[in-house]
């Protein structure tokens, strides 16, 4: 009796709360490919959805690692060239989705829009990951801060680099 007590406390503990990377596994996550300059929307083991993105100039611009979203931002202030949000000449497009990437506080670093949609899918930001508005806004609405950002360059598909992702936070 003492043992299906047991069993039951355990099996209702887990399903009421479930553990941390159980939980890690659930959340949303975007990976950004350089190699081939396309961003994924992930949920679970879920491939939502892949869009293309640009990247750095150079392959050391945009930073590779497992980030974090801290800030988020609608029509972002593009603070370099004195550009208020929401204007046609705003680089950084309708969106700004800011991540931890070396130490900084997610307003250096992020995934963005673009007043430029041609650039989508080349190597021509100083280290952002830069999206269509359309896309941008998409994702903005289904990333909560907290959100995992997972940038490489790796001929790999998506559904490897999950696993990746999977292992480095066992690994935390």
């Amino acid at each position: 009796m003492k043992l299906l007590r047991f069993l039951c406390l355990a099996l209702c503990s887990f399903v009421l709360f479930p553990s941390h990377a159980y939980q890690q596994e659930q959340e949303p996550l975007v990976i950004v490919n350089k190699a081939i300059n396309q961003a994924a929307f992930i949920k679970g083991d879920n491939i939502i959805k892949v869009v293309g993105a640009a990247s750095g100039k150079t392959e050391e611009l945009t930073p590779e690692g497992l980030f974090t979203v801290i800030v988020k931002a609608e029509n972002p202030y593009y603070r370099k060239n004195d550009i208020e949000g929401g204007s046609s000449e705003n680089p950084l497009g309708t969106r700004w989705i800011g991540f931890d990437a070396r130490e900084t506080d997610g307003r250096i670093y992020g995934i963005h829009g673009t007043n430029q949609s041609s650039s989508i899918g080349q190597y021509v930001t100083n280290g952002c990951i830069r999206l269509s508005n359309e896309n941008v806004e998409w994702l903005y609405e289904n990333v909560p801060k907290g959100t995992s950002v997972y940038i490489v360059k790796k001929d790999v598909p998506f559904q490897v680099l999950i696993e990746e992702v999977k292992t480095l936070r066992h690994k935390n």
